[in-house]
């Protein structure tokens, strides 16, 4: 059936601004500090089969692809005719959706005149799931928490009062973790709301039709950038801190053939012992969304563009475990897979490469009881620094791959009985290049008062640090330790109420040979802080003195001079 062009493209955007109400009716009633100041999230509208239309602005790949392919296992568990109105069905199963217990998707069917539709689907991370706190310690996933099989947790728009119960018993943070699975539900009848509306305003009595065009606009678009690229085989290898001594090797065979790529993860690690390990529905996740920011960043974000990427990789392997391995840090590897890809891919896209970042996601879990007795348990998310471009600086603490943000200092404070006596950029952590890596950050935690407390520190490249691209540096790696001494990794210790905490996060890669560098570009680093006199000199081969008062407390860049040995000022 043919579809009016200008129709699909009016619908097309206003779907877009109903996927963004969705998401600010989810953020702004959310309890956590995870879902509405960090926006570990995804939000997405589906066709009737479960088929992806377009996703909200926000949202972590990990989170919007994965559940862009898990949708079928809602769609196979509950075909139309076991569902009405005002059903609203949720999992966390890692193996259906974002491979992890503490991600719980929430599904909303979405009817119109007694016949679905559409669905609306948010996936987020719990600030709870009970088990072991999030982290690499458990041997298998029933250590982790409460898994939840696809099941109804409203039911014609009553709340499934027994399930509900059952969640409030296992989880150390019940009003938060129901608060946000509500929130979830709430924005998620936002969009199907809106989505009514819309489809009477222009008298449709379904979308899958628009759908399907909105969907194949994007494969065929995918398909014309991969056309353009040379056929071949691309590989790359890539090895992460892993668990203890247990490094994990993570390697890539990248085969682009006309108009499709095929991405193969033969060779990577065994799937490992402890909760690092990866389902097979989020390396698909983080595998295409590499695929598609490398070759073409502008194409429409659906379940069309998945259809040119063809993800394997051997089951059993770190990158496809098979249950009941655990995986509760899976991000701690999943996270490196766009940076693996794309160096794959630098031969492929000259000019277009991108040195390794920090990758990782660091998550630390502060949990505890205050002078008064009170129970606290807080996730704070912080970010390393993203590798430099063949044109560009990397970018300072930002969120990549997962684009999500840093947990503001306000927020931790006001949440829990901490102090975080420092934040500051880190001098020197982005890699040395012609372009030079983003920096990562320096924080220092302490307890406020004298409180029982402990810390698990989910974190990584602290042994590995984020390569550079063609005579680029690599940046610094990052420490995680107390002020008394080292700390593991990866692990809960607990700690001292006069302990303090230093998070210190590692430094993207450079991008080209140092001493290339405008010395204009390193003069100005100095004066922000972001690269040392000393390293100035040494790297770069540039000689920056200050002129200015030496009493001064503010020093301005125009009393600062450089002369760099390659004869220019």
């Amino acid at each position: 059936m043919s579809v009016d062009p200008i129709l699909v493209g009016v619908l097309g955007n206003r779907l877009h601004s109903i996927l963004a109400e969705q998401q600010n009716a989810l953020v702004n009633t959310a309890f956590s500090s995870v879902v509405r100041e960090s926006l570990d999230l995804a939000c997405a509208v589906f066709d009737s089969r479960g088929e992806m239309i377009g996703q909200s602005v926000g949202g972590t790949p990990g989170h919007i692809n994965a559940m862009a392919t898990g949708m079928r296992h809602f769609v196979a568990a509950y075909p139309p005719e076991t569902l009405e109105p005002g059903d609203v069905l949720l999992t966390n199963d890692p193996w259906q959706t974002a491979g992890q217990i503490n991600d719980i998707t929430v599904a909303t069917p979405v009817f119109l005149r007694g016949r679905l539709v559409a669905w609306f689907a948010s996936c987020c991370h719990a600030p709870d799931i009970g088990g072991r706190l999030v982290s690499a310690e458990a041997s298998e996933v029933f250590e982790e928490g409460l898994r939840l099989p696809i099941m109804k947790f409203l039911r014609a728009g009553e709340v499934n009062a027994d399930l509900e119960l059952l969640i409030r018993a296992n989880v150390r943070t019940p009003e938060e973790t129901i608060g946000d699975l509500y929130a979830q539900v709430t924005g998620n009848e936002v969009g199907a709301a809106g989505l009514v509306r819309l489809l009477e305003e222009f008298g449709l009595d379904s979308l899958d039709d628009v759908a399907a065009e909105i969907m194949n606009r994007s494969e065929r678009a995918l398909r014309d950038a991969l056309a353009k690229l040379p056929d071949g085989t691309y590989t790359s290898e890539l090895v992460t801190d892993g668990f203890d001594d247990e490094e994990v090797v993570l390697k890539v065979a990248v085969t682009i053939d006309g108009e499709d790529i095929h991405l193969d993860f033969a060779g990577s690690s065994p799937q490992s012992r402890r909760g690092i390990n990866v389902v097979l529905n989020y390396t698909r996740a983080y595998a295409s969304f590499a695929i598609k920011a490398a070759i073409s960043p502008e194409v429409p974000h659906n379940a069309g563009s998945f259809r040119p990427v063809h993800v394997t990789a051997p089951e059993g392997s770190v990158l496809n475990c098979t249950p009941p391995a655990p995986v509760a840090s899976r991000h701690l590897i999943g996270h490196f897979l766009p940076s693996l890809l794309i160096t794959a891919l630098h031969e492929a896209l000259p000019g277009n490469a991108l040195a390794h970042s920090a990758d990782a996601l660091w998550m630390t879990i502060w949990r505890g009881t205050d002078a008064e007795g009170r129970e606290f348990m807080l996730n704070v998310f912080q970010t390393g620094g993203i590798g430099a471009r063949a044109a560009k600086d990397g970018l300072n603490t930002t969120g990549f791959p997962s684009g999500l943000r840093s947990t503001p200092t306000e927020v931790i404070e006001t949440m829990a009985p901490l102090i975080q006596r420092e934040r500051v950029l880190r001098t020197d952590s982005g890699g040395a290049g012609r372009w030079r890596g983003g920096l990562g950050q320096c924080t220092a935690m302490a307890a406020r008062g004298e409180i029982s407390w402990s810390v698990n520190g989910n974190v990584d490249r602290v042994r590995r640090p984020a390569s550079g691209v063609d005579s680029g540096h690599d940046g610094a790696v990052g420490r995680f330790e107390l002020a008394r001494g080292p700390s593991p990794s990866k692990s809960r210790v607990n700690l001292r109420p006069d302990d303090v905490v230093n998070v210190i996060l590692p430094g993207g890669g450079g991008y080209g040979d140092p001493r290339e560098r405008d010395p204009e570009a390193v003069l100005a680093d100095v004066v922000d802080g972001y690269v040392s006199v000393e390293a100035a000199r040494e790297l770069y081969g540039v000689e920056v003195t200050y002129h200015g008062d030496p009493e001064a407390l503010v020093r301005l860049p125009e009393d600062y001079k450089a002369v760099s040995s390659r004869g220019r000022k």
